[in-house]
């Protein structure tokens, strides 16, 4: 057996995106893998419900996405940077077997692709600017054509970049494909390539969340009031294309608001339009609905209320062909699980499928429901069940080479009790004791059976979010695994602020995202060190997003910790607050803004906590990370060699906020040796110098070859 190592990342698939084809007969979904140390091969495969094998369906050229079955089945549409240049382009293929053809050429690339009831047009997003407009750029251009970088860059926006990128005038409209025209037609010139593709909107705002509704009515949202980027709100339009299909005509009419963070709808062709829904109010920390909106009654009813889960952070949600009941995701107590409702809100949820599982993506058929789900055996694989989720199927094994000879531990659920509040003493002084979900992973060589002798050293592992939720798989399972195959003990837990336990739970840490969770942290970690196979003066800690801010704040309020990794964190609430894209956290979370309360969002920062922390801390952020961007990781570095911590920063050019989940392949493997690397430096269990004392790149899969 080959023990899990961080450089099997390359060797690792991914999958996603799944979609059952009409008639339920067979699922399209994206196998991703990396390709080289700096890009992934992402291509559409096909596997029938029936049990054979999974098989590619388009060419492995390029980055396929967004696999699409028209609703009669002869066509799949697909996203993909084939071809002359690697701007993302519309592509359609017969079912039956034939070639792909390219549809479009346009400048903004292709997202929330989705087909007409009638199959006669796609209805998808771009993001363009003012001139790609009137130059008529958003429907067709050339290979060749570059967009220049502005010198200088000129922002008038409050939030002016997210992602990796700069929006520089972007904005994202909403266009409708008239496909035989299309496939119909020549790329080869202006005129006939665009001529099959119209915009539905216009102007400087930016829609979002396209869906059909019959095969006359688009439905999208674009953010309300006086200065968007500074709103919660969204208006959701009724775009009737028998009235007019061009921007700024007077068919598209405003008949709802939601607020909140909308990321998608979905609605019937009776015109009952769902979509997601948080009370302005405090909306970072409240639990999203789904709310739905009956066009021909103008009646609003909110089938997910009952239900004390939200439906946000990496949840789905979409109408069954009956378009009678909802489907949607939401993490449940260390799984992530599929309900069903019905659409009017007459029936109490109902618990499809998932425990003990993360479902990823789903689709729903007429009697099926596909999806993506990842188990602490294995990292991501494609099943099918029931609509009611009684008889289930594993329809793909693609990792199952890899897994062979390769041993992977099944974590312990661990459960323990908390306190509230710490008080002066640094103990809970709220008599409430609240229960809290983790888990233990061990190293596969542990044996329960062995001597007390053997110790193992211990890593915490903090999530993100705040609001977030880990299970036993997931985008974590490969971290953890190798983690343990390292020879570490990994606890990772759920404390509060997390989703998955009900609006109490999540909401536990407004004003004070440090001194709740760590206390909730410490707790855990205090419940797996009573085992006798850890070695208590070999404990480390680390985390990415709000886990290193956690990281940071742990070193600087205890010294439980013998070494930290801090990944991609916060570290002064004002420097975040005025450098996201995500300002709007700060005011839900903590109710105030830098300008109330300057003093009382210091002491909640890490850094301002500097001057206590003794333990050695590695530092690593991404440098096109616009969600936490490295200001602040700047600051926290600079204060820790100030005062003479052992530390160290390590930047990664190119990346953003999502770099252990999709970052360059080589990226994704160096964070995670240096991680190892650290700790190792400073545990007894190790022969190995700290980090600081060795070459950089030594013994790290990204160092030179002599």
């Amino acid at each position: 057996m080959q023990p899990i190592a961080a450089a099997d990342y390359h060797d690792l698939c991914h999958v996603d995106d799944p979609q059952l084809s009409p008639g339920d007969e067979r699922v399209a979904f994206v196998r991703r893998t990396p390709d080289d140390d700096d890009s992934y091969a992402a291509t559409i495969y096909v596997v029938p419900v029936g049990g054979d094998a999974a098989t590619p369906f388009t060419a492995s050229e390029g980055a396929d996405s967004q696999p699409r079955w028209s609703p009669d089945g002869d066509r799949l549409a697909f996203a993909s940077t084939r071809g002359e240049s690697d701007r993302q382009q519309l592509w359609i293929v017969p079912t039956d077997g034939g070639e792909a053809r390219r549809v479009t050429t346009v400048v903004g690339g292709i997202d929330n692709l989705e087909w007409s009831p009638d199959g006669s047009r796609l209805c998808f997003t771009q993001r363009v600017t003012a001139g790609d407009r009137e130059e008529g750029r958003d429907r067709t251009v050339g290979p060749d054509y570059e967009r220049e970088e502005p010198d200088p860059r000129v922002i008038d926006r409050m939030i002016y970049r997210a992602g990796t990128e700069y929006f520089d005038g972007k904005r994202s409209h909403v266009y409708v494909l008239e496909v035989d025209d299309a496939l119909s037609g020549s790329l080869e010139g202006d005129e006939s390539a665009g001529g099959a593709l119209t915009r539905l909107t216009d102007g400087d705002g930016d829609y979002v969340a396209p869906t059909w509704g019959d095969d006359e009515t688009v439905y999208y949202a674009a953010k309300a009031g006086p200065e968007p980027d500074d709103s919660l709100a969204y208006d959701i339009y009724e775009h009737d294309l028998e009235r007019g299909a061009t921007a700024g005509s007077d068919a598209a009419e405003a008949f709802a608001r939601t607020t909140g963070w909308l990321g998608s709808m979905d609605a019937t062709e009776g015109g009952r339009v769902a979509f997601e829904y948080a009370p302005e109010e405090k909306a970072s920390m409240r639990q999203t609905e789904i709310r739905v909106h009956d066009r021909a009654t103008g009646d609003e009813v909110t089938p997910t209320e009952s239900l004390d889960r939200t439906v946000g952070h990496r949840c789905h949600f979409e109408w069954a062909p009956d378009d009678e009941a909802l489907y949607f995701t939401t993490p449940d107590e260390g799984s992530r699980v599929c309900w069903s409702v019905p659409g009017d809100g007459s029936a109490e949820p109902t618990r499809v499928y998932g425990d003990g599982a993360t479902i990823e993506d789903f689709s729903v058929g007429e009697n099926a429901v596909a999806f993506v789900q990842s188990e602490w055996d294995h990292p991501g694989d494609v099943f099918v069940t029931t609509r009611g989720g009684n008889e289930t199927h594993r329809l793909t094994r693609v990792n199952d080479e890899y897994l062979t000879d390769r041993p992977v531990r099944q974590p312990e659920e661990v459960w323990f009790e908390t306190g509230g509040d710490a008080g002066g003493d640094g103990e809970p002084d709220d008599e409430r004791e609240r229960r809290i979900q983790g888990w233990l992973l061990t190293p596969p060589e542990f044996d329960a059976d062995a001597s007390a002798d053997e110790t193992y050293p211990l890593i915490v592992e903090i999530h993100g979010g705040p609001h977030a939720h880990w299970t036993t798989a997931g985008t974590m399972w490969h971290e953890f695994q190798t983690l343990a195959a390292r020879g570490y003990a990994v606890f990772w837990c759920n404390p509060r602020g997390s989703t998955g336990y009900g609006e109490e739970h999540a909401m536990a840490i407004e004003r004070d995202w440090g001194e709740i969770t760590l206390i909730d942290v410490l707790a855990g970690l205090e419940t797996v060190c009573e085992r006798d196979f850890i070695d208590l003066d070999e404990v480390f800690v680390t985390g990415g997003s709000f886990g290193g801010f956690m990281t940071a704040w742990a070193v600087g309020n205890t010294d439980r910790f013998r070494a930290a990794v801090s990944q991609r964190g916060v570290y002064d609430l004002t420097g975040f607050y005025g450098s996201t894209d995500a300002f709007k956290l700060v005011e839900g979370d903590f109710g105030t803004t830098p300008w109330e309360e300057s003093d009382f969002l210091w002491e909640r920062s890490p850094t301002a906590h500097v001057p206590a922390v003794d333990t050695p801390t590695l530092v690593m952020h991404s440098d096109r990370d616009y969600r936490t961007p490295a200001n602040t990781a700047e600051l926290f570095y600079l204060g820790l060699k100030k005062h003479g911590v052992d530390t160290r920063l390590v930047r990664y050019p190119r990346e953003g906020h999502e770099l252990s989940r999709s970052g360059e392949p080589a990226h994704v493997v160096d964070r995670l040796e240096r991680t190892v690397r650290w700790f190792d430096g400073y545990s007894d269990h190790r022969d190995a110098p700290p980090a600081l004392e060795r070459e950089r790149d030594a013994d790290l899969s990204s160092a030179p070859e002599e």
